[in-house]
């Protein structure tokens, strides 16, 4: 990127305000786009951004905005960091101006009833863009608090990748690359379910050994869904995998963990998201992932046993329990029992 180019994040969230505050921490200016002009004008002044990232500063090089079309048209490389439900209708008005651009989402989530991740959304709606996805074991504020971090950035597009990696990668950010995009973006996704039983789990008391448990099984069911989509198995077990598995379920500054911890104390489903304040995007991927695993014959029984949590009435140790009464299974999918006694 040139000094007269800046790069874009579109979103004003936790996770694309510490993405800004990277790109602006090696030396790229960066707009910051965001809907709300109240919120754009309040970061301007103050140098933060006190909903999302409170007490963490906003760089020097970072400027929020709130016209999208410039932010747009002054770009050639765009971070799109918007709700998985508001990507479409932000975007779509704006085709032709995303042709050619190299857009790399940082959404983690599925577009209910068409079942797309959010790239895929992005080469519909831009087919002439080049597309990649970031994600990663990534804590929003563990970035922006300079923790020890690292993420893939994953992309048919092998210069796209190195882009990325030129102006994200940084003391204590390191970003590696996979061409497995469609693995990558939906390991990102489909943990976040998992997260939320992970949370409920803490909450109830549950010992060590089952929430080591639930996290391994998560991971076997996690890829085994994804494999029936055409994802590779190893791409699981990289960052974007059990690495993002690991700390979205066991850190309690993970927003779908918190969901599910709230829940765990007896909040209802509404108020759980209330308290937090923001999107947790595994309540959303949830519904469209046990309706695409029943359509296309996958068993994901703790999916199965979330929903019926959420929606049904049914209790995490009644969930537990059906899962320990359950046919014995391999441990792992994907290795070979020809040689088993």
């Amino acid at each position: 990127m040139t000094e007269q180019q800046p790069v874009a994040v579109l979103g004003g969230g936790s996770f694309g305000t510490a993405v800004a505050n990277l790109l602006a921490a090696n030396g790229h200016p960066v707009r910051q786009w965001m809907r709300d002009p109240a919120q754009a004008e309040a970061m301007r002044v103050n140098r933060e951004n006190p909903r999302y990232l409170k007490g963490i500063r906003l760089h020097d090089g970072v400027e929020p905005v709130n016209d999208l079309l410039a932010t747009l048209q002054g770009s050639a490389l765009i971070f799109v960091a918007l709700p998985s439900s508001a990507l479409r209708s932000v975007l779509a008005p704006h085709a032709e101006l995303l042709r050619g651009k190299g857009l790399v989402s940082l959404t983690k989530g599925i577009e209910a009833h068409t079942f797309k991740l959010m790239s895929q959304i992005l080469e519909e709606i831009a087919p002439q863009a080049r597309i990649g996805v970031l994600s990663g074991p990534n804590l929003a504020r563990e970035i922006a608090e300079h923790a020890l971090t690292a993420t893939v950035v994953a992309s048919e597009d092998e210069v796209l990748c190195q882009q990325v990696q030129a102006v994200l990668h940084g003391r204590t950010f390191r970003v590696y690359a996979s061409n497995d995009r469609f693995g990558v973006e939906l390991g990102g996704a489909l943990k976040n379910v998992y997260a939320i039983i992970a949370g409920m789990a803490v909450a109830l008391g549950m010992g060590e050994n089952t929430k080591s448990m639930l996290i391994t099984r998560a991971l076997a069911e996690m890829t085994r869904f994804a494999v029936s989509q055409g994802a590779n198995p190893m791409t699981f077990l990289g960052l974007a995998g059990v690495g993002d598995l690991i700390v979205t379920c066991s850190s309690p500054k993970s927003r779908n963990y918190q969901v599910g911890h709230a829940l765990g104390q007896g909040l209802s489903l509404d108020e759980a998201v209330s308290r937090l304040g923001e999107v947790a995007e595994g309540v959303n991927t949830l519904k469209v992932l046990k309706a695409k695993a029943q359509e296309v014959g996958v068993y994901m029984p703790l999916v199965a046993g979330l929903h019926a949590i959420l929606f049904e009435g049914r209790t995490l140790n009644q969930v537990i329990e059906h899962l320990m009464r359950a046919e014995p299974k391999t441990d792992v999918d994907f290795i070979s029992t020809s040689g088993f006694n």
